[in-house]
């Protein structure tokens, strides 16, 4: 067998009980519902060996149909509230935003990238654009990446 590490994707059902509480104990970690591994391993049901055992080779698979990441470009005037205007926009859309990036204005404008999660917007993304680019103060928005 050759020196490299082989993935497979399994569904929880088939796998042992231990990798699945496994993985339910990193998500509790993760997510700040337990603080401590130790807090962590009595919720999920095993011991810490087993944990620290098994924990580097256990990892949740995303599914990327489930979930779709769009990163969003705008240039925007340098004007008090425009960037919670469009921002406001998201939220009404359902969109969840993920990361802001703003560089510091230049010439009257500043740049601005938004990463959203997108697959529980209630409108569709061509109005979203449409709101965005409509939007008091918006001087271009485009996607940049998704």
């Amino acid at each position: 067998m050759s020196g490299k590490t082989k993935f497979y994707i399994v569904a929880a059902e088939a796998l042992p009980e231990i990798f699945v509480k496994v993985a339910e104990a990193k998500r509790m970690l993760q997510t700040g519902e337990a603080g401590t591994v130790g807090a962590a391993t009595r919720k999920a049901g095993i011991s810490r060996s087993a944990f620290y055992k098994y924990k580097d080779a256990v990892q949740p698979f995303n599914n990327m149909k489930a979930g779709r990441i769009i990163t969003f470009y705008a240039m925007l005037k340098d004007t008090p509230g425009v960037l919670s205007d469009i921002l406001s926009i998201f939220a009404a859309s359902g969109a969840n935003i993920l990361t802001i990036n703003q560089s510091i204005p230049t010439n009257g404008c500043a740049a601005v990238t938004v990463s959203a999660e997108t697959s529980d917007m209630t409108i569709s993304l061509e109005e979203l654009i449409a709101q965005a680019s409509a939007a008091p103060g918006m001087v271009k928005f485009e996607i940049l990446a998704g």
